[in-house]
């Protein structure tokens, strides 16, 4: 299990906002990145996590260049907890928390009974179970952030990337 970033080199507008960022993590190990504000934290791990493409650098998962692994495939193996969440319908926090699933699904398959009780196991670990039928929409902030938690941890991925949870 690792996932390696070489020479990430990321450019916005004529900006140049990483200047060649290399990280390499394997076999459970918590990496912590920081900064001040505006340095490029959030912008190193979305091109991890496939927002952005580098302009340049290579990076690999599990010794596989992440532009040659199917979007499908990669969030098998990688979930994200990016700092914004919004969502433009009124979704219930279980609905929220089962788009974790969706990888795991083949086209129009529906949810099953080993899909809720993945849900209920994660929205226990985030401690938000009994808020499982509110609306997402109505949770605080930090309460919507542990629900997005869950999401990623229905997921069941082998690396958690957490962007200011």
């Amino acid at each position: 299990m690792e996932i390696k970033a070489s020479n990430i080199k990321v450019k916005i507008s004529s900006n140049e906002i990483l200047k060649g960022v290399t990280v390499e993590t394997n076999n459970h190990k918590f990496i912590g990145i920081i900064g001040p504000n505006g340095c490029g934290k959030s912008t190193f791990l979305k091109s991890i996590y496939r927002v952005l493409k580098p302009d340049d650098g290579a990076i690999l998962i599990d010794g596989t260049e992440l532009s040659k692994i199917p979007t499908k495939d990669s969030a098998k193996k990688m979930a994200v907890v990016s700092q914004h969440n919004f969502y433009n319908f009124d979704f219930s926090v279980e609905e929220v928390v089962l788009m974790g699933r969706t990888p795991h699904k083949k086209l129009m398959q529906l949810d099953n009974k080993d899909d809720f009780r993945i849900v209920d196991e994660s929205l226990n670990t985030v401690g938000m179970l009994k808020f499982k039928d509110r609306s997402f929409a109505t949770l605080s902030g930090g309460e919507q952030q542990r629900v997005i938690l869950a999401r990623a941890l229905a997921q069941k991925t082998k690396y958690l990337i957490l962007d200011e949870p």
